[in-house]
């Protein structure tokens, strides 16, 4: 009878890992002098090349293109740009790009990009006219947020809605209007899209604001909220409005009034003259 023979050998109770020698070991990851000098010589390398493109006219702005806006608002950036002229695309300090372009009344926000080796690109998102302030005689383009964004010769941009301002109130070209009165009804006609085409003026008072129509109706729609939906109202609900109306109050959406009579709040007699 065969049988099959099973050895079995015995493990060590203990298993001893090699020594390591921290000398040895530090000789064998230290760098050697030659690599320590090929380094060091790469940084300086590096820096130097650096310094020369920063200090010298290598990488000079001699061309800045814009673009996102009109010629006119693309020379007004190349003009707050001007000092900038001449110095390096390397040494550039972005912060400073963004804040001169910024402070144009006639820009929303701006962003920038180097074109080696001479051109500096910048995108604009331009300001969106949406009415003309009215002061007595003077008058200023303000844009959909609200902001001034430049003084109007007389009679100039009928076709943009009205909102006025006391004799008294100071206007300053680049400010944001408040968000009350004047800034309200400015941003309400942003607000109103294409509709704008149709309002002859706007104002804001005593939390309510008001679309003087072109047709000669006063559109009524309440607190700041919701414009959009309310103007979307108003546009379906001016083909129903009986003859002789003078008011559409759609200051609660979902149950359109008019009527005749005049509203709480009256536009100023000389706004009828643009």
């Amino acid at each position: 009878m065969s049988g099959a023979l099973a050895e079995v050998s015995a493990l060590p109770r203990r298993v001893r890992l090699p020594k390591v020698h921290p000398r040895e070991m530090l000789a064998v990851l230290a760098p050697t002098r030659r690599s320590l000098g090929i380094g060091c010589g790469i940084v300086v390398f590096a820096l130097g090349g650096y310094a020369l493109a920063r200090e010298t006219s290598l990488f000079a702005i001699s061309r800045i293109d814009v673009s996102g806006g009109s010629p006119r608002l693309a020379s007004q950036v190349r003009r707050a740009l001007a000092p900038l002229s001449g110095a390096s695309l390397v040494g550039l300090d972005g912060g400073d790009i963004v804040r001169r372009v910024d402070a144009l009344p006639t820009v929303v926000r701006a962003t920038y990009d180097r074109a080696f080796p001479h051109t500096l690109r910048i995108t604009v998102v331009p300001e969106r006219p949406g009415a003309v302030l009215r002061r007595g005689p003077d008058s200023w383009l303000v844009s959909v947020r609200g902001r001034v964004i430049e003084r109007l010769p007389a009679h100039a941009d009928a076709a943009l809605p009205r909102v006025w301002v006391s004799g008294h109130t100071p206007v300053s070209i680049g400010e944001t209007l408040d968000a009350q009165g004047v800034g309200a009804a400015a941003r309400a006609v942003g607000l109103a899209g294409a509709f704008a085409s149709r309002i002859a003026s706007a104002s804001f008072a005593d939390g309510s604001l008001v679309f003087h129509l072109r047709s000669g109706l006063e559109l009524l729609l309440g607190d700041r909220a919701e414009i959009p939906l309310k103007v979307a109202v108003a546009e379906r609900a001016l083909a129903l409005v009986p003859s002789g109306s003078s008011f559409l109050d759609v200051s609660v959406p979902g149950r359109a009034v008019s009527g005749t009579g005049t509203s709480a709040i009256d536009e100023p007699q000389s706004s009828s003259r643009g």
